[in-house]
């Protein structure tokens, strides 16, 4: 029951934050925010999230992952409807870095809890977790294609979606471990993170780097590079996205086959490898076939680096998750902003070309660096 429990958490993590991502242009149209306004005002929500990883790790120690899941999980889901009742641009602003603050305390307790159980199973389970939230994310823009469709109302989608979400939680609560791994043990909330943690979170960097990539750039260097027919330019990010979550799914039992290094070390080589294939072979059947291969690459990457923080000798785990998480979602934030800046001083090859380098050094630090 402990695995359900903490499965349905991941879940209602990945729906309420894809239902949020599948209405943004409705929001956008509501508010009437032309793209560089959006851009400014989705910046809060990652904006959040940075500022709440210090808070969520020391609530975790000092509380426990459980009640931390729950708290974060009433906050998460009941800030969405008001995500679509925001009336103004500050409104949205408030309600997004609320939003994005909860999602990030509910990622760190979750992901204590899943290290709390993989130490029940023995073995790893973390990539799975992460796949139901890739799973939930498409099945939240499923639902937001049909709402819109219909023609109902972010607000009226995102209350459905919060009465969904709360029925999970009062479920699923009561199955939650009660005590986190190693919660015995004294250890600090505030303490310099040793080499092999920082290396993780630079392992961490560089996916997140190219999970953004592929997330905001995706479907421009299909549609300016590539230049397929029309009904085509989203078949990269779908590729991707496919890869991504099926290898999430396998990710657990390659790991426990072959261990968390050589995982890590053949995920490098897959998005590097990937990214070069499409950047030198930018054609529809080369360019899908690189960005299959980054999705296989980044799947598991993330999981398996919160699973090893979570087992970290130095500071509990909620603390160990949220210093990898600092240095890993900086990646996700800065990089491709900067990807863009790279592409208009030269080109959008040669700044993915760039990307397929941190795959490189994925492979590297993992070659160097110890696993718990």
């Amino acid at each position: 029951m402990y695995r359900i429990a903490v499965s349905s958490f991941f879940f209602l993590a990945g729906l309420c934050f894809s239902s949020w991502a599948s209405r943004i242009p409705d929001v956008q149209a509501k508010l009437h925010l032309n793209n560089a306004s959006l851009g400014a005002v989705l910046l809060s929500l990652p904006t959040g999230l940075l500022i709440s990883l210090p808070f969520a790790g020391w609530l975790v120690a000092k509380f426990g992952s459980r009640l931390v899941v729950i708290g974060a999980s009433f906050l998460y889901a009941l800030t969405l409807p008001l995500l679509g009742l925001a009336n103004n641009t500050p409104e949205l602003v408030a309600c997004l870095f609320i939003f994005g603050m909860g999602g990030n305390m509910l990622n760190i307790s979750v992901n204590t809890q899943a290290v709390g159980t993989e130490a029940i199973y023995q073995r790893s389970i973390m990539a799975s977790y992460h796949g139901l939230w890739s799973l939930a994310g498409f099945s939240g823009a499923a639902i937001g294609t049909l709402a819109v469709k219909a023609g109902i109302l972010p607000w009226q989608h995102f209350f459905v979606i919060c009465i969904l979400a709360l029925a999970m939680i009062f479920v699923a609560y009561r199955y939650l471990l009660t005590e986190d791994v190693n919660k015995q043990e004294e250890r600090p909330i505030f303490v310099k993170p040793d080499r092999s943690l920082i290396n993780l979170g630079l392992i961490a960097f560089c996916c997140m780097i190219c999970e953004g990539a592929m997330f905001d750039w995706s479907g421009v260097y299909f549609r300016k590079v590539v230049q397929p027919e029309n009904g085509l330019v989203t078949l990269g990010f779908t590729a991707f996205m496919s890869t991504m979550a099926t290898g999430r799914f396998v990710g657990d039992w390659v790991a426990t086959r072959f261990g968390k290094k050589k995982t890590l070390q053949i995920s490098g080589i897959l998005t590097a490898g990937g990214l070069l294939i499409a950047v030198l072979f930018p054609y529809f059947v080369t360019a899908v076939t690189g960005f299959l291969f980054v999705g296989a690459g980044v799947s598991s990457v993330v999981p398996l680096i919160y699973s090893s923080a979570g087992k970290s000798k130095i500071l509990s785990p909620g603390v160990a998750i949220a210093a990898v998480s600092t240095i890993g979602y900086l990646g996700f934030l800065f990089g491709p902003p900067f990807i863009g800046f790279i592409a208009q001083a030269s080109s959008l090859r040669i700044s993915l070309g760039l990307v397929a380098v941190l795959g490189s050094i994925i492979a590297l630090i993992a070659t160097r660096n110890k696993f718990q």
